[in-house]
């Protein structure tokens, strides 16, 4: 069965979550059609996804430049690398709902775990992309503002990735590298939750828990982390 297109209340009602009014609709319907989802001579997200990709990016590089007057580039870039990873692209369309919206096959509907993360994540740089042809650099700045300000300039921003930080404290501490163990997954295939624990011998365990393995793993190493001392705690 072919996956029917949005409807106009659905369009106005997601363009106000956006906060932009699309020109041309269409735009809107390519930047949520999954290629599963396509019709015959029609369009999907992925020239759209490869555009937003590098819309954002200078979105974000820009909003870090003027925000951190006094950050050197290293810095800058592991701030930047972090906020236009798959992860916060994905959290940013989760925040969104834009699930609810997205076209795609059925196949691809029933597919769970990293795919179906990337398939999030490139729906918001289609959608950013979309944006940026429809009403221009300032309108598809006003939409990454408006989404990914409060990321940027969060305490933890300039963290490295937990996982790789971990591996390297325990190797030069214990000559050891960490392991991750799946507990449980949990819940439907479109909205799973996996379980992960992290083992160091000679360190006591952290579990994490996401809705992707890789999301858990991240969140077991940070716990290490912060409890130990590697990193100061982001929260209470």
């Amino acid at each position: 069965m072919k996956p029917r297109d949005l409807g106009p209340q659905e369009r106005e009602r997601l363009e106000e979550t956006l906060g932009y009014v699309f020109t041309d609709k269409v735009r809107l319907d390519r930047a949520l059609t999954h290629s599963s989802a396509r019709n015959s001579g029609g369009s999907d997200y992925e020239r759209l996804e490869f555009l937003g990709d590098r819309v954002l990016g200078l979105c974000v590089a820009e909003l870090l430049f003027q925000t951190f007057k006094t950050a050197n580039e290293g810095e800058l870039s592991v701030r930047l690398n972090q906020l236009v990873s798959a992860e916060s692209c994905a959290a940013i369309s989760d925040e969104i709902e834009l699930h609810r919206f997205i076209r795609a096959g059925a196949d691809v509907k029933k597919l769970s775990g990293k795919h179906v993360l990337n398939i999030r994540a490139d729906v918001v740089e289609a959608l950013i992309a979309a944006i940026y042809l429809d009403g221009g650099l300032e309108a598809a700045r006003g939409f990454v503002l408006k989404h990914w300000k409060a990321r940027a300039t969060r305490a933890d921003g300039a963290r490295r990735d937990a996982k790789t930080e971990l591996q390297e404290w325990s190797h030069a501490k214990f000559g050891v590298a960490p392991h991750y163990r799946v507990d449980d997954r949990s819940g439907p295939d479109h909205d799973p939750r996996f379980t992960v624990t992290v083992i160091i011998p000679g360190v006591a365990p952290e579990t994490g828990v996401d809705r992707s393995k890789r999301a858990a793993e991240q969140t077991a190493a940070t716990r290490i982390l912060e409890r130990e001392g590697v990193w100061a705690a982001s929260g209470p």
